[in-house]
């Protein structure tokens, strides 16, 4: 791992964490789309990522989070969630030739159906863990399956507009090892 990657990593960190605290918590569409901005950090992260690096990473993004909305534990669980099923998921998407070392979780190197495919089932799981453990009540069922897909929509647009906007084109060419 060499330091271009950790100080990268690190800002996007910073960037995806402040833009959800002092932005994106006070947008929202209709009380029902919440625009949880921060996963964007997990799911950009290198394809190669080590496993519990992944885990520890989705624990922090989470945890930091929660200190920040005082929801005890519901981002951190459910990006916990998100690190762990992202690997199986990445398994599941593989192309016919595989991942190459120098991929990333890039629109434009790995193509729309392949990244919408990718950021809206991780997206949608990590939505539907928090809002059931935020709520704890089948009662409200329907409300909530409104507000899990409505949220993962206004997130994985916002995502796709990041990608666009801010990702680069071109292969990188650094080894995540």
């Amino acid at each position: 791992m060499n330091s271009s990657f950790g100080i990268r990593n690190i800002l996007q960190f910073i960037l995806f964490v402040a833009l959800q605290i002092l932005l994106m918590d006070n947008l929202v569409l209709f009380s029902t789309g919440f625009c949880f901005i921060y996963i964007a950090f997990l799911l950009f992260l290198p394809i190669d990522m080590n496993r519990v690096w992944l885990l520890f990473l989705g624990f922090l993004t989470g945890f930091t989070v929660d200190m920040f909305y005082d929801t005890m534990g519901i981002h951190a669980a459910a990006s916990v969630l998100l690190a762990f099923l992202r690997p199986h998921v990445l398994n599941l998407l593989t192309p016919r030739d595989g991942y190459d070392a120098s991929d990333s979780v890039n629109i434009r190197v790995m193509g729309w159906r392949w990244f919408l495919a990718y950021c809206f089932t991780l997206t949608l799981f990590h939505h539907a863990a928090v809002f059931f453990l935020e709520t704890i009540n089948f009662q409200t069922a329907l409300y909530t399956l409104g507000k899990i897909l409505a949220s993962t929509l206004f997130t994985t647009t916002v995502m796709v507009i990041l990608q666009l906007l801010f990702f680069s084109p071109k292969r990188e060419r650094i080894d995540y090892r």
